[in-house]
């Protein structure tokens, strides 16, 4: 059943005066939750309902069940992206809980919402590589969400510098209401002992006697796969190590022919779709994690294995060199043979550098991406349009 749509306004002076006579912690945010239990932008969302403090939380029942520490949760079962969602946003039902600020935390944001609102924009794939999309639509679409979320949020988020350039860049966005706030790194992801890794080798048939080089991520064509499986077909020394391909692309996928036309089906292992519990283990495994992308917005899985105390090599692009600073190593991500010569002079770093990505990594945490959170949500609230 559709929602009968309001344009529903919260008043400035309502606001203002409320921000004024109210105390931080009595601020009412809301949250767009559909996505809290898919990967990427689901990690975020599980964190920060843990520790933003949001009083309403918009989503699936069941995926909201969890989260008792959030009062209200208000129905909102939709596809992601597209006019359904438009149609079935739960106006009327916000509205009576009256929120001071509502996060949206992607870029489709509800249309006809006229409350204060902000946005983390995590990236801008569809703009800066529209050639990967499949119809111009796709494209027209985004271009247009991009362009309304500009000018409609009252704050926007950004993940890093990066995509706040991106979107200065082709949005012309009022850089004064762009907040940058880096995620955080998962507590679970720490070092494991040999023993408590050992599994590993048995259940997806690793030989114990070589290097492993991970890569965690899909087929998409930003993440650039195949120029990574070119530049290990390269490597001098390849035949002593074993590149192990992780994530549901890869789930019971025979091995690719562009991997037996490089001749490396036989060096590859596809481990497919893991547990986290697994996940955490194999960047402990890992002699060295590598990610060949052409665009991240941010790149969790770069701290991730840092976290874990694995050396990364990964591409020199828009925002990796912010997520791995000093302490991981760098690569042309359209250059083969510079993947090759960085897998080659990093494959052997593991332990050489643990204090320096110990102390990097410690600068990313959930707790402080959810307390900057808190301090744009109480500028938004004090904003008037």
């Amino acid at each position: 059943m559709l929602h009968k749509i309001h344009l529903y306004n919260f008043s400035c002076s309502r606001d203002t005066n409320r921000m004024n006579n109210t105390e931080k912690t009595d601020l009412k945010i809301a949250i767009d939750a559909r996505m809290v239990s898919r990967s990427g932008i689901g990690t975020c969302i599980q964190h920060w309902l843990k520790d933003v403090g949001y009083n309403i939380a918009l989503g699936a029942p069941k995926d909201l069940e969890p989260y008792d520490n959030i009062p209200k949760h208000i129905s909102f079962i939709s596809s992601i992206y597209g006019y359904k969602e438009q149609l079935k946003f739960p106006y009327r039902a916000l509205y009576r809980e009256k929120p001071d600020v509502l996060h949206i935390p992607h870029c489709n944001v509800p249309l006809f919402y006229r409350g204060k609102m902000m946005v983390t924009i995590h990236d801008l794939t569809h703009l800066v590589y529209p050639q990967f999309l499949p119809f111009k639509l796709v494209h027209l679409y985004f271009k247009f969400i991009f362009w309304f979320v500009s000018k409609r949020a009252d704050q926007i988020i950004t993940v890093s510098e990066s995509t706040k350039r991106d979107l200065l860049r082709f949005c012309k966005t009022d850089e004064s209401k762009i907040t940058v706030i880096p995620l955080g790194v998962g507590s679970e992801f720490v070092k494991k002992t040999s023993s408590e890794i050992e599994y590993l080798y048995e259940k997806f048939s690793i030989p114990r006697d070589k290097k492993i080089l991970l890569y965690v991520g899909n087929l998409l064509p930003h993440k650039n796969l195949n120029k990574l499986l070119e530049g290990f077909a390269q490597m001098k020394g390849r035949e002593n190590c074993r590149l192990v391909l992780v994530g549901k692309a890869f789930d019971g996928r025979t091995k690719a022919t562009y991997e037996k036309d490089l001749g490396i089906e036989d060096i590859t292992i596809h481990a497919g779709m893991i547990s986290q519990e697994d996940l955490v283990s194999f960047y402990n495994l890992a002699d060295l994690f590598v990610l060949p992308s052409l665009y991240e917005g941010f790149g969790l899985p770069v701290l991730e294995a840092l976290a874990c105390g694995t050396p990364v090599v990964c591409s020199n692009t828009s925002s990796l060199p912010e997520v791995g600073g000093n302490v991981a190593k760098y690569f042309d991500p359209n250059d083969a043979s510079s993947i090759a010569h960085a897998l080659e002079n990093s494959i052997d770093d593991k332990g050489k550098y643990d204090a320096e990505i110990k102390e990097w990594v410690s600068r990313f945490t959930w707790k402080a991406c959810s307390e900057k959170i808190k301090q744009v949500a109480m500028k938004t609230a004090r904003s008037c349009k």
